[in-house]
């Protein structure tokens, strides 16, 4: 369900994101509703990565301000976006879990660096996110070598909601996933989105999976934002870019079928 348009949580203005020469970003404008499931998508090159990134922090923007929550993070001592910082969660492309800890201690990760708590509640915890994404009780114990693919998103998934976030953070969450594991993990992201009340911003490529979760989508052509809004709203539009990616051959088959 789509967040209150007027409730904005994350709010990106003017920014400008660059690797040497190479403007990435320029004059790019993004609002996300609390409550929302918003699907990124762009060209190669589009910079849908660096976006994400850049939000996180992890990338400086060269110009333009971005507020989460309705905060500055540049304003923030470096104690302050920590805490902040807590109240998201990422599942990077690749799941990102570490190779030498098993799938209950990679989820336990967020619990030894922030919080104090004894083994047995972080057992506890980490058996909850577990179960919460749809893995097996045992998969605890296995080490990510040990994993298929689809087990690998969905135990980086578990660790990325391990603090209870509010925003969720995904980025090409289906990729490398064969079409029923890539529905099965559209599915886990729409009940979770409506249990828990998430926000959900998405980096994807996968058409199916805009259809299946997005409320809104951003294109990112010409260095900004250049369409925002609904999949009948991109199916409307004449821009070039955008008008080729929705009703390419690929979106046909993505398409609802119209009895």
């Amino acid at each position: 369900m789509s967040g209150d348009k007027n409730d904005i949580i994350i709010d990106v203005k003017g920014l400008r994101t660059a690797f040497g020469d190479n403007v990435i970003h320029d004059r790019l404008d993004l609002q996300v509703r609390r409550g929302e499931v918003i699907g990124i998508v762009g060209g190669s090159g589009t910079g849908k990565s660096v976006l994400l990134r850049t939000i996180l922090g992890l990338k400086k923007p060269d110009a333009g301000k971005i507020k989460v929550f309705g905060i500055d993070f540049d304003t923030l001592t470096p104690d302050e976006r920590r805490l902040q910082e807590r109240r998201w969660g990422v599942l990077f492309q690749e799941g990102a879990l570490f190779s030498a800890l098993t799938v209950a201690e990679n989820i336990q990760v967020p619990y030894r660096e922030h919080l104090q708590m004894n083994n047995q509640l972080m057992n506890e915890l980490a058996g909850v996110k577990i179960a919460m994404v749809g893995l097996r009780a045992d998969a605890a114990g296995l080490y990510p070598s040990e994993l298929s693919g689809g087990m690998k998103k969905r135990a980086g998934l578990a660790r990325a909601l391990a603090q209870d976030p509010e925003i969720l953070f995904l980025d090409e969450p289906t990729a490398g996933l064969d079409p029923i594991g890539a529905a099965a993990f559209d599915e886990l992201i729409n009940d979770l989105t409506s249990t828990l009340g998430l926000t959900v911003f998405m980096v994807t490529h996968d058409l199916d999976s805009l259809y299946a979760t997005c409320d809104r989508i951003a294109v990112l052509a010409d260095r900004r934002v250049r369409l925002i809004g609904t999949m009948d709203d991109m199916l409307a539009s004449d821009h070039p870019w955008i008008r080729s990616y929705f009703h390419g051959p690929r979106a046909r088959a993505a398409a609802p079928k119209v009895k």
